[in-house]
């Protein structure tokens, strides 16, 4: 029998240690069927952050597709995402140094189908019958103008580009019905981001491979659409929050709109990165969906004849890149207490494979803390949620009468969620003896439109009460020390950081990861498709300058009191370091103490092991030399 050691908490040796999360730890995404052909992605920090197409072979052995030096990583939008399609073997595929799309014929070398130039390429979809495929382009030839964002027609053999459709800011999921005869899309304008307002629209293809008869399927100011699809029979379905919660509805042939299910739940999603699924056919009538209600998703069978929504039973709390074929579906899966996982599952017999997880550890349950899901009030009578998860270390246990210091995470987006998944950087924590509190603030997604819009006009206000005030809520219920609250967040999760420091005294100490100081800066120096989304989360900028200014963290340097630990990527276009730097400074100067940890080959958000590793660390260090003065 194993003894319990008696040790302070946030003291706690643990074997869950930042060597260990690195170097056992991928990222796995876009699963796709090509025939009875299964891939998928995998971002391996181990190779500096590179994306690799990895197929499943019958014996059961994977094999990787791309070779190095080649990254599957397209820069669209900046997030990226979608950044291959695989049809009967062939992969075309967007490479992250050059942005160029290259047909790749397993085997052999990939070669470049698009030429050298400032395109960048995402969401493909192939016109076979017409010899091209159809993306979304961002186009950066023009240095003094913002890029222009359309679709585009590829010619497979000779490579050329050509405009499909132009004039609106922004396009995405181009989709090609059966008969190859019409192409639907989604297409949004400044200020507006994708999750605020978009159009659907609907064309004919010309004999010539042009687009006719036009027309605005759905979509206003006050609806956000995301995922069209047509079914087997061509009709066209898509996600739509109209009523508050992303459904699913359709197209009839005589243009009307008709909801499949109306339930509280979201079967969409933000859309900040390319190729994401939440439904696909396994025939004409039946949809096998995804969907979230409180954090945790759910998958289903979806009859669109009779309108019957069946839950299919399933072990994952998180589901993602959902994809159907017949009877066989393909998912990323995970729970608290199972890694991500690409998970293939008959639906007929229930047979479910777990085909590659994101960690091979074998970590015992008796270091993994269980996240518990609260529901707290906050400011103006409203209540918000967050995951809570208490320390946990089977090897030790704290003296009598002492509470743990709390660290409260803000998440990015900050139009974004938190789920109760397998997360180690999470555990890292809760096995040293930290209370860890993921906050799903006023302004996530996953609570309908209504929830979603608690942030608008009001990022900076909302988003830092309800971190605030769940650390309150714990406190008053007896889990956490009030002398040793930090908070950490990364990109708008470091702004909520930021001004939750600078605004209020409730924390001890905080970490911000690339994050936001300066309002102003921000909305003058970043990228097109973030450009104008401060409009809706703050104001118009420079009418509204002065809410900029009041909301600044950099502006009120007097007011911060305590220690902050900053990280960031020296490429990142999103966040640009002088935000950090000149919150550094300031800090200097008033003798508050800081750390500035920079990372020269990193953009936003940390891809490479050595740089995660450090980041856990060093923040790990801090808080230890704070909160055990």
């Amino acid at each position: 029998m194993t003894q319990t050691t008696i040790a302070n908490y946030g003291t706690w040796r643990s074997s869950i240690t930042s060597d260990l999360i690195v170097s056992g730890t991928i990222g796995l995404g876009a699963v796709k069927f090509d025939g009875n052909d299964i891939y998928w992605l995998e971002g391996r920090p181990s190779e500096g952050g590179r994306s690799v197409i990895v197929k499943l072979n019958s014996d059961g052995t994977t094999e990787d597709i791309t070779p190095s030096p080649f990254n599957v990583r397209s820069r669209v939008h900046e997030y990226g995402g979608g950044a291959f399609l695989i049809v009967d073997g062939i992969i075309y595929f967007s490479n992250f140094v050059d942005q160029r799309i290259y047909f790749h014929q397993q085997g052999e070398t990939p070669q470049p189908l698009t030429p050298e130039s400032k395109l960048r390429y995402a969401d493909f979809v192939l016109d076979k019958c017409r010899n091209r495929l159809i993306a979304v382009a961002e186009d950066h030839s023009n240095d003094n103008t913002e890029p222009e964002n359309k679709l585009v027609s590829i010619d497979l053999t000779t490579g050329e580009v050509k405009n499909l459709v132009t004039g609106a800011d922004f396009y995405t999921s181009p989709r090609l019905s059966p008969d190859n005869t019409q192409l639907a899309w989604i297409a949004w304008h400044h200020p507006n981001m994708p999750w605020d307002a978009t159009e659907l629209y609907l064309a004919n293809i010309d004999s010539d491979g042009s687009l006719t008869d036009i027309t605005l399927v759905a979509g206003d100011k006050n609806e956000s659409i995301c995922q069209p699809e047509f079914s087997p029979d061509g009709t066209l379905y898509f996600s739509s929050d109209r009523h508050n919660w992303w459904n699913i509805y359709r197209r009839d042939k005589s243009g009307n709109i008709e909801s499949l299910y109306p339930l509280d739940a979201e079967f969409g999603y933000p859309h900040w990165v390319f190729g994401e699924s939440m439904y696909g056919f396994a025939d004409e009538n039946t949809i096998i969906c995804t969907y979230t209600q409180n954090s945790i998703s759910h998958l289903a069978s979806l009859d669109t004849l009779n309108k019957s929504l069946t839950n299919l039973n399933i072990p994952f709390t998180n589901i993602a890149y959902l994809q159907v074929k017949g009877e066989q579906i393909l998912f990323t899966g995970g729970s608290p207490t199972q890694p991500t996982a690409v998970v293939k599952l008959n639906i007929a017999t229930g047979d479910t494979q777990i085909l590659k997880q994101s960690s091979n550890l074998n970590i015992d349950e008796g270091y993994l803390s269980q996240p518990q899901q609260i529901e707290f009030p906050t400011s103006d009578g409203k209540t918000a949620f967050a995951w809570y998860y208490p320390p946990q270390n089977k090897d030790f246990c704290a003296p009598g009468n002492t509470l743990p210091p709390l660290l409260v995470k803000s998440h990015g987006g900050p139009t974004a969620a938190t789920t109760a998944s397998y997360n180690l950087r999470i555990q890292y924590w809760t096995s040293r003896g930290f209370a860890f509190v993921d906050v799903n603030y006023g302004g996530s997604t996953g609570y309908g439109r209504d929830y979603r819009q608690r942030l608008n006009k009001n990022w900076g206000i909302v988003d830092v009460e309800d971190c605030i005030n769940v650390a309150k809520y714990l406190v008053k219920e007896g889990k956490v020390d009030e002398n040793k609250l930090a908070i950490s967040g990364g990109s708008a999760g470091g702004y909520t950081t930021l001004a939750s420091l600078t605004f209020y005294n409730t924390f001890k100490a905080g970490a911000s990861y690339y994050g936001v100081g300066d309002l102003e800066a921000l909305a003058k120096d970043t990228h097109k498709f973030e450009s104008r989304y401060l409009d809706n989360l703050i104001g118009k900028y420079p009418e509204e300058k002065a809410i900029y200014q009041a909301r600044s963290p950099i502006n009120y340097i007097d007011k911060l009191s305590c220690p902050v630990a900053f990280f960031q990527g020296l490429e990142d276009k999103i966040v640009p370091p002088n935000q950090a730097q000149m919150m550094v400074k300031a800090l200097e100067n008033k003798g508050i103490k800081t750390i500035y940890i920079t990372f020269p080959d990193e953009s936003h958000g940390f891809r490479k092991a050595e740089n995660i590793k450090r980041a856990l660390e060093e923040e790990l260090n801090f808080y230890t030399l704070i909160f055990n003065k």
